[in-house]
């Protein structure tokens, strides 16, 4: 493969670059890629400019001329041409089986929407599958509701019984958290206003206490058992779709944050077809009712790890269960507001037209598991090996994870556990030592860190001195605390270069509308470098596989990805235009671009 060279690149820098070489193993490489700029994430081999590989592994990372030693009749060559060259990253949270699904669904695809939009755009799903009329379900997907327009719109049954079906239908946010049905669904579902609110969901009422149609966290789960179970083969469809996306990121390792077993039994399938293009870890969930016997829900785990967990690591991709998941809250934005927060949210005492925001009582839903439970819960994953990922979007609940922690780390101390607090969206600065202290690694959602309908959403419901500690990715990072990313993908677009430029600048796309330009809070963002590393080896550490991925290090697995720009140096405007030219995981060509 021959890349054309598009702009100069400082090779020169790397010449004193020390060459390393894999002390396993002799014989010619299989792979060379030499003549380019590669950004290794090896402390002690930052750059370079070649790397050999063979049998799947790294065996030489150096110079061109170092790189010569290895070449053989059967080597294959590759001129990055003065190309950049990294880890391939790895996402370490995610929804893949979902999104896969939601790849071949009828979508709002994120967009923001007027009323008017909004109703066109759902009858236009209902008219694509009328022959589905009367009775049959229809669930839209990627509804970005904090970006309705004007900001603030609210929604409700309503605007769906006015359209032409007599269908039930449901409209999914992209966050996950809610769900809009018409009022056939909720007659389906025999949600009345009789129905209590589930200890962690909502039922969102009108003034007669009726169920408006929109339903937060637990509150959805009505719906499971009336909507049609997706089939094992639609699921391997859907797993590779996923996939499909994936490669084209540049994405060579993910974590399943929220693993349903139809999940990890999809990907093995397509691990054992031969058909896995990156390394799968996946979280069953804990649910906050198991908190009530916290052996039966660490067994229930330590199960489904013996049944699924491939063992050790090899340079092919394979599948590892090793991670647990427990939701502790919602979701920050409005007009949920099921974060939980250490001091409450501010309420309007106001009118709509003359708002008058003063403090309120409301701290949103209380923490999902009581502190007992969740030390317990955690102290037993720790025990069994098993890292826990906690969901965490308020800084009430991301004080009691650390709470949690502590409460762990106590109990097993020593233990080589990595425990995860996924989103952390706003963080008490008391607790930016106290994660540090605990080893707790928060996944970040770069792509969040800008003014967007979701962040400056909350700003009434907030005030100005919690804005600006909104997305604390910089404040974490000064504060020594190891971050990582995960795209929360399919809660947003899967655009991990768009993410990394909003890490590093904090702003929405030129075009946006006037309210959301300009950077958001008072968080300084990362800089280039620390935000690969963080999509890199930060969640490699994570998720416990640094020992194999992560850096371009010599017995580490292939796993690398060739890019059309240098990230580090382009300007950061220009990070989002990244396009990733060629895809390896374990030494195989996973993805080439067109």
């Amino acid at each position: 493969m021959r890349l054309p060279l598009t702009a100069l690149l400082c090779v020169a820098v790397l010449a004193g670059a020390k060459p390393s070489v894999a002390t396993a193993g002799e014989g010619p490489a299989d792979r060379i890629y030499r003549n380019g700029v590669v950004f290794t994430v090896d402390g002690d081999h930052p750059s370079a400019s070649a790397i050999a590989i063979r049998a799947g592994r790294i065996v030489y990372v150096g110079d061109d001329a170092g790189a010569a030693a290895f070449v053989g009749p059967e080597t294959t060559i590759v001129d990055l041409a003065g190309r950049f060259a990294m880890p391939g990253l790895v996402d370490g949270h995610m929804h893949p089986l979902d999104a896969g699904r939601m790849l071949l669904q009828c979508s709002l695809d994120y967009d923001s929407l007027t009323v008017p939009e909004f109703q066109r755009r759902v009858q236009g799903c209902i008219d694509a599958s009328a022959a589905q009329e009367p009775d049959g379900w229809l669930e839209i997907v990627d509804w970005f509701q904090e970006s309705m327009l004007p900001a603030g719109t609210k929604t409700n049954r309503t605007l769906l019984d006015a359209l032409k079906t007599r269908r039930p239908v449901l409209i999914r946010s992209s966050f996950g958290h809610t769900t809009l049905a018409n009022t056939r669904a909720l007659a389906l579902a025999k949600l009345t206003a009789a129905t209590p609110d589930p200890a962690d969901g909502k039922i969102w009422r009108d003034a007669d206490g009726e169920p408006t149609g929109l339903l937060e966290d637990a509150a959805q789960d009505v719906f499971a058992e009336l909507l049609p179970a997706p089939t094992p083969a639609a699921d391997l469809t859907a797993a590779a779709a996923a996939l499909d996306a994936m490669r084209a990121q540049g994405i060579t390792s993910f974590l399943d944050a929220d693993a349903p077993v139809e999940s990890i039994i999809a990907f093995t399938a397509l691990q054992k077809a031969g058909r896995l293009t990156a390394r799968g870890h996946f979280a069953p969930v804990i649910e906050p009712a198991e908190g009530v016997n916290p052996e039966a829900a660490v067994a229930r785990v330590r199960a489904l790890a013996a049944q699924y967990d491939q063992g050790a690591a090899d340079a092919a991709p394979g599948i590892t269960v090793r991670n647990a998941k427990l939701y502790l809250d919602g979701v920050i934005s409005a007009p949920a507001l099921t974060g939980n927060m250490a001091e409450p949210y501010r309420m309007n005492v106001g009118s709509a037209d003359d708002p008058r925001w003063v403090a309120g009582k409301d701290h949103g839903p209380a923490v999902y598991f009581p502190a007992a439970p969740l030390a317990a819960i955690l102290t037993g994953l720790a025990r069994a090996g098993i890292d826990p990922h906690l969901h965490c979007d308020g800084d009430g609940a991301v004080h009691a994870a650390i709470d949690g922690f502590e409460a762990m780390r106590k109990a097993v101390p020593g233990a080589d556990i990595r425990p995860a607090i996924a989103h952390a969206e706003i963080v008490l600065p008391a607790d930016y030592p106290r994660l540090k202290a605990v080893g707790a690694i928060p996944v970040l959602s770069f792509q969040w860190e800008k003014p967007a309908g979701d962040t400056l959403g909350v700003k009434p419901y907030f005030g100005p001195e919690r804005m600006k500690l909104i997305e604390p990715a910089g404040f974490l990072a000064d504060a020594g605390v190891r971050i990582a990313f995960g795209s929360d993908w399919p809660v947003d677009k899967l655009d991990e270069w768009f993410a990394i430029q909003v890490a590093v600048m904090r702003t929405n796309v030129p075009d946006s509308p006037p309210e959301y330009r300009g950077r958001l809070g008072a968080d300084p963002g990362l800089s280039p470098e620390a935000a690969l590393r963080a999509a890199t080896m930060g969640s490699a550490y994570a998720l416990h596989a640094d020992p194999l991925i992560g850096s371009l290090s010599p017995g580490k697995a292939a796993d690398l990805i060739v890019l059309d720009r240098n990230p580090l140096t382009v300007p950061a405007e220009d990070i989002a235009k990244t396009r990733v030219l060629e895809t390896v995981v374990g030494g195989v060509v996973v993805y080439t671009a067109d």
